[in-house]
């Protein structure tokens, strides 16, 4: 993670920044490389969504956490982007061609475009997708 600059912050990372589960440590290192400088972080606009979502269907997690957790991500300005034009377009065309859902197309489109390194918790997009800029959340 040395050479990267610019990350796509997938939700499956940042969903371990507020719920203790495997490879926390991992997804809060992006955190504090975020926070001090080191990288730049980016996602798709459908980040707060599917974040929302994991926090609200976790037990441990009541009203108020969720609405605390949603408003510290919104705090940190991640740049997000719109699921429009050109990502809407490499989206669905990856999609087909990595037979993986329209969701994580769209996290690995992004990467492309911006020539930026996603980085995933989900071993199944890893092995789908074999581009050097998508990589497991272990790698980090």
């Amino acid at each position: 993670m040395e050479e990267e600059k610019i990350l796509v912050l997938d939700a499956n990372v940042a969903v371990k920044w507020f719920n203790v589960e495997p490879l926390r440590k991992e997804a809060l290192t992006i955190r504090s490389k975020y926070a001090s400088g080191e990288i730049d972080l980016i996602a798709p606009d459908l980040l707060h969504y599917e974040v929302a979502n994991a926090l609200r269907y976790n037990p441990r997690f009541g009203i108020e956490d969720v609405k605390t957790a949603l408003k510290a991500l919104q705090d940190m300005s991640i740049t997000t982007y719109e699921f429009k034009g050109e990502l809407l377009e490499r989206a669905v065309e990856l999609a087909y061609k990595f037979g993986i859902t329209l969701y994580d197309a769209v996290y690995v489109s992004l990467a492309v475009l911006q020539n930026a390194t996603l980085y995933t918790a989900d071993k199944e997009v890893v092995a789908k997708v074999p581009l050097t800029n998508v990589k497991h959340l272990s790698e980090v």
